[in-house]
């Protein structure tokens, strides 16, 4: 008779494994026990003495929300957590490692991998009961102790790598500016054959010019959208009008279009064919798009006549940094100032007096 037997515990279906020579098991939780059995209070408890990383707050109310507004199509992967005593698992007829799992509810459990996931379960649960009804993998294993349970989170995340931000926009379908990106990068003929969809960084020898990611922060920048912000089906077009326009009178593009110069040498030479000066021009567009049309056409004309080369002494201080493109958001803002002035754009007080507070820094 197990001595769990006169104690009170959570009962879960589970499927027993071994991992170096020691049990884990692998459960189905209702949402609705999260919060009751994962319970984190880390101000109580100094860093040498937890397993996890602090709580990091800001994510809560993001992961909550993608909870509550895709409850028919969300997906959480496994939490992982150490149990602080004995469990108990009781093998079904349908095999010995098929069963129920017991853990008493006084057992201390401690979240290895996964208290941001607790956190928004509990905060979306608050505003849809019925998730309460859905159910989360949980991967158990017995504790052994502090030191095990550091490591266990040391070696969950030593080789977790996030994916890059140009496969992460590629795959997100719930993201209207991604769907906006992967749009353009399909059908507008400035990207099409020519974005990078998996990196967020071409290789030198790449003969692509631009990336997804680089795209869709563009597009953001071109209609002043703030990160969370959607596209209309009206913005769609202006934005796939307004691609295809500047095609047109970027020389250096149409004849990488036209094969009649190399992707990876133009990249060499050019910053607009690079991540900032996409954004420049995007950041000027924004600007062009309010113009009447026949002064959106001289602006077009001027931007034709452009010197984007690296060498050019204007983007010395500006977009370069120790001989190098710098990504920085100053370098964005200083570059687009000086494209503006280049083709005729009012520069704003505020602007000048940044601009030049940021060159004599």
């Amino acid at each position: 008779m197990s001595n769990l037997d006169t104690n009170y515990c959570y009962s879960f279906p589970a499927v027993r494994g071994q991992q170096a020579g020691k049990p884990f098991y692998i459960a189905t939780c209702p949402l609705r026990l999260i919060p009751k059995i994962f319970v984190y209070d880390e101000e109580e408890v100094p860093v040498e003495l937890r397993a996890q990383r602090t709580l990091n707050k800001n994510r809560i109310p993001e992961m909550a929300r993608y909870l509550v507004e895709s409850p028919n199509d969300y997906v959480f992967s496994a939490i992982t957590a150490s149990v602080g005593s004995e469990v108990d698992f009781i093998s079904s007829e349908g095999g010995a490692n098929l069963g129920t799992l017991k853990v008493p509810m006084d057992a201390q459990i401690l979240i290895n991998d996964g208290q941001h996931r607790r956190a928004a379960i509990e905060e979306a649960i608050k505003e849809r009961p019925e998730l309460c009804q859905d159910n989360i993998a949980v991967l158990f294993f017995v504790d052994e102790g502090l030191k095990r349970s550091q490591q266990m989170f040391a070696d969950l995340n030593k080789y977790a790598v996030r994916p890059s931000p140009s496969l992460a926009t590629m795959y997100d379908h719930r993201d209207q500016a991604s769907e906006l990106a992967r749009y353009l990068a399909l059908n507008s003929r400035p990207f099409v054959g020519f974005t990078e969809f998996e990196r967020s960084t071409i290789g030198a020898k790449s003969s692509k010019l631009f990336t997804l990611s680089g795209i869709k922060q563009a597009n953001r920048s071109l209609f002043n959208k703030k990160p969370k912000e959607g596209f209309s089906e009206e913005e769609k077009q202006v934005a796939c009008h307004f691609w295809e326009r500047l095609n047109e009178h970027m020389p250096e593009w149409l004849q990488i279009q036209n094969k009649q110069l190399s992707a990876a040498e133009y990249r060499q030479e050019s910053i607009a064919a690079h991540g900032i000066g996409l954004q420049t021009l995007a950041n000027v567009g924004a600007e062009i798009l309010n113009l009447p049309e026949q002064e959106q056409q001289e602006k077009f004309k001027k931007i034709a006549k452009l010197n984007w080369l690296k060498s050019n002494p204007h983007w010395c201080e500006r977009t370069m940094q120790h001989g190098r493109l710098s990504k920085a958001v100053s370098s964005i803002f200083l570059t687009s100032v000086q494209v503006k002035r280049e083709i005729g754009l009012p520069i704003s007080k505020d602007d000048t007096v940044k601009e030049q507070e940021l060159l004599n820094t």
